[in-house]
Order: C-alpha cells, then sequence, then structure tokens
C-alpha cells in the first residue's frame, strides 16, 4: 500500500510538472505571437472583434504546438 501511495505521489508530481511548463510554455507562445501578428492593446481599443478572432486563432495555435511538443511527443 505504501508503494501504490509512494507511485500516486510521483505521478501527481509529474503532472503537476507538466502542468506548470505547458502553461508557461502557453504564455510564451502567445506573447511570441501576438508580437508577430501585430496583436495590440491599441487593436483591442479600436477593434475589440477583430482583436477577439485574433487571440482566439492564437490560443488555438499555441495549443496545438503545445500538444504536439509536450504531449504527444
Amino acid at each position: 500500500q505504501e508503494l501504490e501511495q509512494l507511485a500516486a505521489e510521483k505521478g501527481n508530481e509529474y503532472l503537476h510538472q507538466m502542468d506548470e511548463e505547458c502553461y508557461q510554455m502557453m504564455e510564451r507562445l502567445v506573447e511570441q505571437m501576438k508580437a508577430k501578428q501585430g496583436v495590440t492593446e491599441q487593436l483591442k481599443a479600436t477593434n475589440p472583434l477583430e482583436w477577439t478572432r485574433k487571440m482566439n486563432m492564437i490560443y488555438q495555435q499555441a495549443e496545438e504546438v503545445i500538444l504536439a511538443e509536450l504531449i504527444y511527443a
């Protein structure tokens, strides 16, 4: 039973670490993509619908990269 508990703790630790890596990678990718695509606070203020459309696309693209590189690799 102690071995099962240890395995569960190690599994939880691994999942937490993976979650943290994904979150940090997502933040970096989103910021890089925003800069590359010119998605700024000014765009948000002047054309919120376009800003939202572009941000949704950026989040989807970033998720695809993370899934390909960290989850399915």
